[in-house]
């Protein structure tokens, strides 16, 4: 597997800038993934501890250098404050396939935060890892990950019926994706 280079220069719009996580972070993130829709709607363990959120921060520079995965967090043009994640998930280089996936925290919803970040993120993991299938797989009931993901222009396919199990329950899944074709 190929380690995943952070993107240089920064993704940034002039809005929002996609950073590393920084051990700074830890705080903002463990009470951003208190929140019941990220509770809900991701992967993050339920009952999240300040201990996670450092394994997390911690761990992102092994797993880009293995080729794993890439997480970035979301932060203003001008600062460091953590409005969310976004990242590439589970690479699958033979086939130069990854998932985006993205959160934001409450107080920065509404703002077109994700959204910026997966049309900086989503266009780079194209181009420059050369990639050709980016997936955003959402459950069905996360309208506003499903627009985000619309809004950044990843076409909408389907749902995959009770798809997964995580946390508890069956998970169906509105897949969508971006192409390198869809850029242009």
């Amino acid at each position: 597997m190929p380690a995943i280079p952070l993107p240089d220069p920064e993704l940034a719009d002039g809005v929002i800038r996609l950073r590393s996580p920084r051990p700074a972070d830890v705080p903002a993130i463990t009470a951003a993934c208190q929140d019941p829709l990220i509770q809900r709607f991701t992967f993050v363990p339920p009952n999240y501890t300040e201990a996670h959120a450092r394994d997390w921060v911690g761990s992102e520079p092994l797993a880009r250098e293995r080729g794993e995965a890439l997480s970035l967090v979301i932060a203003p043009a001008g600062g460091d404050e953590v409005l969310g994640t976004v990242g590439l998930l589970r690479p699958d280089w033979l086939h130069r396939t990854a998932e985006i996936g993205y959160w934001v925290a409450p107080s920065a919803r509404g703002r077109g935060a994700a959204t910026r970040a997966v049309a900086l993120l989503a266009p780079w993991a194209l181009r420059t890892l050369r990639l050709q299938r980016l997936s955003a797989d959402v459950d069905v009931d996360n309208d506003a990950s499903q627009r985000v993901a619309q809004r950044a222009g990843f076409v909408r396919e389907g749902v995959l019926r009770s798809a997964i199990e995580a946390k508890g329950r069956r998970w169906s899944l509105v897949v969508h994706s971006l192409l390198p074709e869809d850029l242009a």
